[in-house]
């Protein structure tokens, strides 16, 4: 996990197959960011799949990391799903969020780290 204080880290490019964020070196195929930090986003630790998408134990992490906004990325091609359940669970807690192509995601996300505790997934293919 690579550490940025307790602000939100920025992405530095993004394109098919690679995020690169700031203050790690290689670049991540899938990674979840939040304030403090980031890591790789492993979805075989959730059992996530495209279909039925981002579950809500993906998006809890964040959330433990403090994070009061979530933006999540479908993908380039925009196949991840999000289910109902992830968003409701979402709401409930409070928490804005933003489901949007990987690109747009990755824009909005460093616009919002600027001065929010923001947190997202970030899936670079598909």
């Amino acid at each position: 996990m690579t550490e940025t204080r307790n602000r939100s880290p920025r992405i530095k490019h993004v394109s098919w197959g690679q995020l690169e964020v700031e203050g790690r070196a290689e670049p991540y195929k899938d990674a979840k960011l939040f304030p403090g930090g980031s890591r790789e986003w492993n979805w075989r630790d959730t059992g996530m799949a495209h279909r039925p998408g981002i579950q809500i134990a993906d998006v809890q992490e964040l959330l433990d990391h403090g994070a009061k906004i979530i933006v999540l990325s479908r993908g380039m091609a925009e196949c991840l799903q999000v289910p109902r359940e992830t968003l409701d669970f979402l709401k409930t807690a409070g928490v804005a969020v933003h489901v949007l192509p990987t690109k747009e995601a990755a824009a909005l996300y460093n616009k919002l780290a600027e001065s929010e505790a923001v947190g997202g997934l970030f899936h670079t293919t598909c």
